[in-house]
């Protein structure tokens, strides 16, 4: 497209947007085939749809979004709720590609009641509201079937699927199948159960499936009494047996409060790219529904835009009609007859807890998912976490770990570890014999190794770390930041992992000075730099033992000429003991191990006694 092309492109979207009312309503954009790439409400469409033209828009993906615009329609509507409400319509119909994407495409069961003489109760993902009332949708199927399961035990209404008439009842033309004689069925089929009995349960069946299991459970204890007072207690009796089986199924549901009633909860977390919206309702003080959805973003929505997208949506899907919605923070929203509530203590505060730990605990979830699928999203994850607490100017692509190792100055060692992507790179790993300290000094030890280290980087070209890690706090740290800093000019960011008195990793450090970085320690980066931490102890650790243990295996015999580590074992093996082979004589060593081998350890002795 052509600069004076686009300029004629945004004259005419211009000449538009004046003449758009100021009134709520839904927008439309269209793009150059006149395929609809996004759908937007507003309470002014005048106002909105112009701030998309505004010089000063700084939002990359929308900058995109309206270079692709060419044209664009609009409906205007009464309320901003009809508004909302349209916007959801479209979005569903046209699934424009602007829009944020609806990432949960199921079809969730129902429970179904039909409108036949005798009706039947059974699952369906089928709606055909003609022939049957409907209750759910169910977004997790266990708690279906335990309704399910339960309106079967108590009320034991008929699973065969013969059209029953009244007419055909009356006739006999009906026979009783096995669930009769097995004690599933009453038989309404043949006269068994009545008419008016069979209806009472399914009267009592709508009621549980509402929610309403205390109205009912009220009802039935009412019954039990008034046939007990008739000295009918064979009917007591079943009348009980229901009883008891519908408290104990509610008593094993979630209560709230026994004064919250037909109330919808709705909370939200987003990242960059996703956005997941939890729903809790309760109905009669019990939680009986709940189901987190999950939107891919396109334009970097807010969450309260997203929010009031997620509350229509699943109002919508489960058909909820409860006057009180409870939200984490005001909504700039109205809905006809509907409440909003920001509750700040109470059972309802409570309720909104526990939505925001669903939709948390839904987010982490899927998170571990993608994961799964594709380890290197988790590493570069803790790398982005590592960067933002940090606030290191790049991802800590190759992290570098120092460690000294030495007794009373001894065999001192050190050790530098390398990790990439947050995982070991051992081969890359360097192992040191400190050559310039003498004495146990840990501080000149580390400085000596750093030094050797990076100097060495730098002569052979090779890439430099994207972070420094000692172990040990603000001291190491200091040592570090004088080499890098002061002596090589580098700037190599340092941090520093310190313990606590019982050795155990308590804290990072960064910066200079030194600062405390808060950090859980039951995070998984937390994890992730104590091992590093346990990785260059080990490595440290692992090379000063060896290092002890090939000098206490030096024997004398190390150190003759001609006589290599094969023979050496050979004379052990045999003699037992370097003494031993000192005071042998020459036939006793040539017969161990050969003449002329025999004659180069016996002169070595012989000479090292004067003799």
């Amino acid at each position: 497209m052509t600069k004076e092309e686009n300029e004629k492109r945004l004259e005419y979207l211009k000449g538009i947007v004046k003449r758009l009312p100021d009134k709520p309503g839904s927008y439309q954009f269209y793009d150059q085939e006149h395929t609809i790439i996004y759908v937007g409400k507003a309470k002014s469409l005048k106002n909105r749809v112009s701030s998309y033209f505004h010089t000063e828009v700084d939002r990359f993906k929308t900058k995109v979004l309206v270079s692709k615009i060419f044209d664009i329609s609009y409906t205007v509507v009464n309320t901003e709720e009809d508004a909302l409400l349209l916007e959801n319509s479209l979005i569903k119909k046209y699934n424009p590609r602007y829009n944020v994407l609806l990432k949960d495409g199921k079809t969730y069961p129902s429970i179904c009641i039909t409108k036949e003489f005798f009706p039947r109760i059974f699952k369906t993902r089928t709606i055909n509201k003609n022939w049957a009332t409907y209750y759910g949708p169910y977004a997790k199927v266990s708690a279906m079937y335990e309704v399910l399961n339960l309106i079967k035990e108590l009320y034991q209404p008929r699973t065969c699927r013969q059209p029953i008439t009244k007419e055909g009842v009356e006739s006999g033309r009906y026979r009783v199948c096995l669930d009769y004689h097995i004690k599933k069925c009453k038989g309404p089929c043949v006269g068994k159960q009545t008419y008016e009995d069979y209806q009472k349960n399914i009267a009592q069946a709508r009621e549980i499936l509402k929610g309403n299991t205390r109205e009912v459970l009220r009802d039935l204890k009412d019954e039990m009494l008034r046939l007990s007072e008739e000295l009918r207690f064979e009917e007591a009796e079943e009348v009980k047996r229901k009883y008891l089986a519908l408290d104990g199924f509610v008593s094993k549901s979630q209560v709230v409060s026994q004064t919250i009633d037909k109330v919808d909860v709705f909370s939200i977390t987003s990242d960059e790219k996703m956005a997941f919206i939890n729903y809790i309702h309760v109905s009669n003080g019990s939680i009986n529904q709940s189901f987190t959805i999950e939107y891919k973003k396109k334009l970097n929505e807010t969450d309260e835009e997203l929010l009031q997208l997620g509350i229509v949506e699943i109002r919508d899907r489960f058909k909820s009609d409860s006057k009180e919605i409870i939200v984490q923070k005001e909504v700039d929203v109205e809905l006809e007859g509907v409440k909003f509530t920001v509750p700040e203590r109470g059972d309802k505060k409570t309720l909104l807890d526990l939505s925001i730990m669903n939709c948390k605990e839904y987010k982490f979830d899927r998170l571990k998912q993608a994961e799964k699928l594709n380890p290197e999203q988790k590493q570069t994850r803790l790398m982005k976490e590592l960067q933002d607490k940090l606030h290191l100017p790049s991802l800590p692509y190759q992290i570098e770990c120092f460690d000294n190792s030495n007794i009373s100055g001894t065999d001192a060692v050190a050790a530098c570890i390398v990790f990439k992507k947050m995982k070991p790179s051992k081969s890359d790993y360097k192992r040191y014999n400190i050559k310039t300290v003498v004495g146990p000094d840990d501080y000149a030890s580390m400085k000596e190794v750093v030094h050797r280290r990076y100097t060495r980087l730098i002569e052979e070209e090779q890439p430099l770390p994207d972070l420094i890690i000692a172990d040990g706090g603000k001291g190491q740290m200091e040592v570090i930041r004088e080499v890098i800093q002061d002596e090589l000019h580098l700037d190599i960011p340092i941090a520093g992992l310190a313990k606590d008195d019982r050795h155990r990793t308590n804290e990072l450090l960064y910066g200079f000075p030194p600062m405390k970085i808060a950090l859980k320690v039951e995070s998984e980066l937390f994890h992730v730099l104590t091992h590093i931490q346990d990785e260059v102890h080990r490595f440290a650790i692992t090379f000063h033992r060896d290092k002890r243990s090939k000098r206490a295996l030096h024997s004398e015999l190390d150190d003759i000429k001609g006589i290599g580590p094969k023979t050496r074992d050979e004379l052990l093996n045999a003699l037992k003991s370097v003494k031993k082979i000192r005071e042998a004589e020459l036939s006793t060593l040539s017969d161990k191990i050969g003449p002329a081998k025999a004659k180069i350890v016996f002169e070595h002795f012989q000479q090292k006694a004067g003799k």
